[in-house]
């Protein structure tokens, strides 16, 4: 049996905005959205390896603040768990560092506007459902 490898994802939310970033890479990927996030290293916390992906890819210092109920399989042997996030007073702007070409702070109502990577859609329901208030959906 393969050992599951822990990645993590961010829902991180400003002013009842949820961040979705579009994939850059690798190509299979590219172009899909997703909540930003990565592997938690080995000896690695998974709220510590959130804030640090959230720094290397989107330039951010971010906290974490509640994990979401679940875990959601990605391809063999990942599977992913999710926190809401906010960004720290201070902190820069999101911007695309690595692996994202864009950004974009998605109201309750644009949530679906953006092509969702089928892994990361249930995710971002949960993220709905534990985040936002059934008028907001």
């Amino acid at each position: 049996m393969t050992e599951r490898i822990l990645v993590v994802g961010a829902a991180l939310l400003d002013g009842g905005r949820l961040l979705a970033a579009r994939r850059s890479a690798p190509p299979e990927a590219a172009g899909g959205w997703e909540l930003p996030g990565g592997k938690v290293e080995p000896g690695e916390k998974p709220e510590a390896a959130l804030v640090r992906e959230l720094h290397e890819e989107l330039g951010v210092d971010a906290e974490t603040v509640d994990r979401i109920p679940g875990s959601w399989p990605l391809k063999p042997p990942y599977e992913m768990w999710v926190w809401t996030a906010r960004l720290r007073p201070g902190s820069a702007a999101p911007r695309p560092l690595q692996d994202h070409d864009e950004l974009r702070w998605l109201q309750p109502s644009d949530i679906w506007s953006v092509p969702w990577l089928p892994q990361d859609v249930p995710a971002v329901r949960a993220v709905l459902e534990n985040t936002m208030s059934p008028t907001e959906r």
